[in-house]
């Protein structure tokens, strides 16, 4: 396989952040000018209780950055660093959230991880066993919590509907999302712990269909270093599984919970969190399940980061558990702290990292041939 930095880099260039910036920005203003959000951030009471959410939120940002850093230190046999670890983890954030499908990253991690001292098959690897770990994940755990608050109650959309059921589009949208995540992961798992070569014909089979033999020759090589990944893979014990897959739940876990801090700092920020509203436990885990359908829901829109799309779908999704007249301001705050850190924290190490790493030579391709020589 041959990696072009040129092109890579260019996938990623900071100035790429505008996009989702000016989506974000003109949702934002509508969302200020349709529901007053100034008006009800203004009437927050900023005090101890309300300060330590706000810092629970901003902790899970670093135990989200700490679980993938883990993750990699794993995956890699600490073959990396753990500052290199941090460095490539927020450049490999940053290359999703301004992609409009999480696989546009894909090259671009394969150039992080090479710089850091990888082999291309091995960084192959490691992103081959991210994605089936992240994918594995969401098909464990969404029916675990869907189970635990129940079908109905996970899909109605206020305190009073209880049409749930079959009639709410989310149901087709979250069971659509899980049912690609569940395939991704039988086809990775089967083809990483019993037969190397089904993934490769199912790629090869994919690309001759008309309209995309142009792209066979390249996918055929792509194939063939997730076999040669797979096999390296395939031979490591359950222990290193378990606690790569620990790392992943432990990252996936504090990205959701980030939701629950924001929701509690803005019931204890109303009126000086004088008898605030009390959210139980299983408003807690219905919130967390609902983070995991909306991120399903981001992964398939067109837009860099599902911005825009996604501060609707929270807006509709969530409203019942956000106190009345602040549904607006909490969708702001939420992609403030769940989205936006990743892209202007990857802007701002990625012009550094590339001086760093090419020194203008930028323009060489980088190929499995050139490693072994």
């Amino acid at each position: 396989m041959k990696i072009n930095p040129a092109k890579a880099i260019h996938s990623v260039h900071p100035g790429k952040i505008i996009l989702p910036l000016l989506i974000g920005l003109g949702v934002a203003i509508f969302i200020f000018f349709r529901e007053g959000t100034l008006s009800s951030f203004l009437t927050i009471q900023f005090s101890t209780t309300v300060l330590f959410f706000l810092f629970m939120a901003a902790l899970m940002i670093v135990a989200r950055i700490t679980g993938y850093v883990i993750r990699l230190r794993i995956l890699s046999e600490k073959k990396i660093g753990i500052g290199s670890c941090i460095r490539i983890i927020l450049l490999w954030e940053f290359s999703t959230a301004i992609a409009p499908f999480a696989i546009g990253g894909t090259t671009i991690s394969l150039l992080f991880l090479y710089k850091a001292g990888l082999p291309i098959a091995k960084g192959t690897a490691i992103i081959l066993a991210a994605l089936f770990l992240d994918e594995l994940f969401f098909v464990v755990v969404f029916p675990i919590v869907a189970l635990l608050v129940g079908w109905d109650s996970l899909f109605q959309l206020t305190n009073h509907s209880f049409q749930a059921g079959v009639l709410n589009k989310y149901v087709y949208f979250a069971m659509a999302g899980y049912c690609i995540m569940l395939l991704v992961v039988l086809l990775i798992g089967y083809s990483l712990f019993f037969n190397q070569q089904t993934l490769k014909k199912l790629i090869v089979s994919i690309f001759s269909l008309p309209g995309l033999r142009r792209w066979k020759e390249g996918a055929i090589h792509q194939a063939d270093d997730i076999v040669t990944a797979s096999k390296h893979l395939s031979n490591k014990p359950f222990k290193f599984w378990l606690k790569s897959f620990g790392a992943t739940v432990f990252s996936w876990t504090s990205h959701h919970l980030i939701v629950n801090f924001l929701i509690l700092a803005l019931i204890f920020g109303i009126k000086g969190g004088n008898e605030p509203h009390v959210v139980t436990l299983v408003e807690h885990v219905n919130i967390y399940a609902r983070q995991l359908i909306i991120w399903i829901m981001t992964k398939v829109m067109p837009t860099p980061g599902g911005t825009g799309l996604s501060e609707v779908i929270f807006m509709e999704y969530m409203k019942m558990f956000i106190p009345e007249g602040f549904n607006s301001l909490m969708t702001v705050i939420w992609r403030l702290f769940s989205y936006y850190p990743y892209l202007f924290i990857g802007a701002v190490i990625l012009p550094s990292w590339i001086r760093a790493s090419f020194m203008g030579h930028t323009h060489e391709e980088i190929s499995d041939e050139e490693e072994a020589e």
